[in-house]
């Protein structure tokens, strides 16, 4: 079976005959609440927090946030067709048509958490010729962290197509600024297997506002290890390393960050003769 990602843009996928048809399954509807409820766990936020739904589509994920804890929440999503739908349900947040990828469109400090619920795997795949994952990964990051404040959470279950698709948004969300893993729910089994990304940004401000990962399994976040070893090893050979290290490393440092670097050649980092 094909995933809905592959088949086409979110904006195009998500019209108004498979949009009612999402929020009117009973079994869509009752595998959101379980996800979300899953999430609000994880953030461990206290009542009456303001709360961003990424992705929030026609509501589902944003009518447990209101039940639970009276919290308050401004939802976002890039369908139309989900977005009209969740008009005509008695709905307590606020709706904003906006695409992720291009960026949260708040300013800094708005909110004390965010949520998001099977929807930043889209950021993953490239629809047209412009958009880049990994540039659309940063911007989103980004932005989401500026928005947060000081101490904010972000959980997000997502489905992953492969390791590879979870290394890249775990590396862009640390590059970003963000702290956190990866939780794995159920993980031996394949079909209730979940995946979310727990993230922080900067030390929640008191004790009871860590993030909630009783009882659960931690994925090893071998990426945050790695990258810890890398700047051990660049801060210990920092005086060894030749202006050619440096100049490859800084160009493939842009590259994962999805900037436009020239391409390597025999020239690259070459010491030039001094004219007279």
């Amino acid at each position: 079976m094909s995933r809905p990602e592959e088949l086409a843009p979110p904006e195009i996928f998500y019209n108004d005959s498979e949009s009612k048809k999402y929020t009117d399954s009973t079994r869509v509807q009752h595998i959101q609440a379980k996800m979300t409820l899953r999430a609000l766990e994880l953030l461990n936020i206290p009542d009456n927090s303001f709360i961003l739904d990424i992705g929030c589509g026609s509501g589902l994920s944003g009518e447990i946030i209101s039940e639970e804890g009276g919290h308050m929440w401004c939802g976002l999503d890039i369908s139309p067709s989900m977005l009209a739908t969740g008009l005509t349900r008695d709905l307590e947040g606020d709706l904003m048509l906006q695409d992720m990828g291009i960026g949260i469109p708040f300013r800094a400090g708005t909110f004390d958490a965010a949520i998001s619920i099977s929807a930043i795997q889209w950021l993953c795949n490239a629809d047209t010729s412009y958009n880049d994952p990994k540039r659309r990964l940063m911007r989103f990051f980004n932005t989401l962290f500026a928005a947060l404040k000081k101490g904010g959470k972000f959980v997000a279950q997502f489905y992953p197509k492969n390791d590879d698709q979870v290394d890249q948004i775990l590396q862009a969300a640390k590059v970003a600024g963000f702290n956190g893993g990866l939780v794995i729910d159920d993980p031996e089994s394949k079909k209730n297997k979940k995946f979310y990304l727990v993230l922080t940004s900067g030390s929640p401000r008191t004790q009871d506002e860590q993030v909630n990962l009783q009882g659960v399994t931690m994925d090893a976040d071998e990426l945050g290890e790695k990258m810890t070893n890398h700047a051990r090893r660049a801060r210990k050979g920092k005086e060894m390393e030749s202006g050619k290290s440096f100049i490859n490393r800084k160009k493939e440092l842009m590259r994962r960050r999805g900037r436009k670097v020239a391409k390597d050649s025999k020239f690259t980092g070459r010491k030039r003769r001094p004219r007279f």
